[in-house]
């Protein structure tokens, strides 16, 4: 009787399989109504009906079974998900599905209803008046406005003051130098400065309604502008009134220290001031250029030069895509990180690349990932972004589940990537446990995704 039975059920699968492979939606609907616990068993192969589905490119069952909520990180005997296999034989559409799909990776990713996170040079502390920008007698007027307040750069480091206690460098430390028109205004003539408008202080609402906080209230903020010149670094420094001025020579790391609201206004003018430092001749035609709209525009000084005719990005200061992604082992409990040769000791973070041309956030995020480590993704969630004026990016962050574990790191990339356990990544994070690797620091958005992970599903 046992035998029978056990004939029967194998029977049964082989019929349901079988209709998988030959894309039979009623007859898989049919038997899995009767047998529901058929939808993730496997054949001798090791194949799941979804993987079946996929190889012979049967986009409705693969629907069905994905909406019935089969597991599509099942593997074969040779390690393959139903992604791979689809991947493999061509069938874009239902690899398509399977990395978007809600179900299935729901128990991984989160909803899309979590706040989002400000990172980082994020936070916009002005104003930035973008219709004032081709208004050049405001702008004038401004530059020589009494109140008008200018932040100082020499080869795109701003100039600060370090206000260390007891050898601290901890985050506010640093402070941005701020200047009045009448302490820089020989460096507003000079043709070798850029001067760029920033944008006004926002204004906070009154706490109370006496006479003379109204009276201040009704006029016009603050107007920033920043300058950056190619004077003696030395002599600049003579400019300000404040002791333990510099100008940061590691920016990747002095200006973490900077507070949240000073960061975002150095993000905005050291990303603008780089550009024009690169393209002060036109890339259409190699002319000389002039600046126009108060810094957020170079036109051609030649009179014949395409770029004149039409709207073109060259004329406009460039932001580079770059992704930066979490992978997260199809098991939910394990995440990749990868290290490079500059970074410091023990130190490993995100995966990140370059958003090519023509290409989705997505498939860059799944390209980057195979290229540096040799790990395939799948399914793809955008999480938050973070401005990166090193010199000018826009750091995308995303977490992505892998459909593949396998590591072969492309050495030319990154020298070294690891799946590293939950536990672990809270040992490094929570408790400074750095003996097996160190998290980037918290101003970076690497560690807010890191932090992003192990928050979505406990109580820290």
């Amino acid at each position: 009787m046992t035998s029978l039975q056990l004939s029967a059920k194998e029977e049964m699968l082989e019929k349901f399989l079988d209709a998988a492979a030959r894309g039979d939606l009623s007859q898989v609907s049919t038997l899995l109504s009767n047998a529901p616990s058929l939808i993730n068993q496997t054949g001798h192969s090791g194949w799941t009906a979804l993987m079946l589905a996929a190889r012979n490119g049967h986009h409705h069952v693969a629907e069905k079974l994905l909406l019935l909520g089969c597991d599509k990180f099942s593997v074969n005997s040779s390690s393959q998900t139903a992604y791979d296999i689809a991947t493999f034989w061509g069938h874009r559409h239902i690899a398509g599905l399977l990395g978007r799909a809600a179900d299935g990776c729901g128990r991984i990713l989160p909803g899309a209803d979590l706040h989002p996170h400000e990172n980082y040079f994020s936070r916009e502390t002005l104003d930035r008046q973008s219709g004032r920008r081709t208004d050049k007698v405001w702008l004038e007027a401004k530059q020589s406005d009494s109140e008008t307040v200018y932040l100082l750069f020499s080869n795109l480091s701003p100039m600060v003051r370090t206000q260390q206690q007891d050898g601290s460098e901890a985050q506010g430390d640093m402070k941005l130098c701020l200047f009045r028109f009448e302490e820089v205004k020989d460096l507003l003539l000079k043709p070798s400065s850029v001067t760029i408008f920033l944008g006004i202080e926002k204004t906070k609402s009154p706490s109370s309604s006496s006479s003379s906080e109204k009276a201040e209230s009704l006029s016009e903020p603050p107007v920033w502008f920043a300058i950056n010149t190619d004077e003696d670094a030395a002599a600049l420094l003579e400019r300000c009134r404040e002791k333990n001025c510099s100008f940061p020579r590691s920016p990747n790391r002095d200006l973490l220290k900077l507070s949240e609201e000073e960061a975002g206004v150095v993000a905005q003018a050291r990303s603008v001031l780089a550009w024009h430092s690169r393209y002060s001749f036109c890339p259409t035609c190699g002319g000389a250029t002039k600046m126009e709209e108060g810094g957020y525009k170079r036109s051609c000084l030649n009179s014949e030069c395409r770029s004149l005719q039409g709207v073109h990005n060259t004329c406009y200061p460039r932001v580079d895509p770059v992704v930066i992604m979490l992978v997260i082992h199809p098991d939910g409990n394990q995440c990749l990180l990868g290290r490079k040769k500059v970074f410091p000791v023990g130190m490993f973070s995100c995966l990140a690349g370059f958003v090519e041309p023509g290409e989705t956030l997505e498939e860059a995020v799944r390209r980057e990932t195979e290229e540096e480590s040799g790990v395939t993704v799948g399914p793809v969630q955008y999480v938050s972004c973070q401005p990166w004026p090193m010199p000018s990016n826009l750091m995308i962050g995303c977490l992505a589940v892998a459909v593949s574990t396998d590591i072969k790191v492309d050495e030319k990339e990154i020298e070294e990537a690891r799946w590293f356990p939950r536990q672990q990544v809270i040992d490094s994070l929570f408790r400074g446990d750095r003996s097996v690797f160190v998290i980037p620091p918290r101003q970076t958005i690497a560690h807010q995704l890191v932090r992003h992970w192990i928050c979505m599903n406990s109580n820290l």
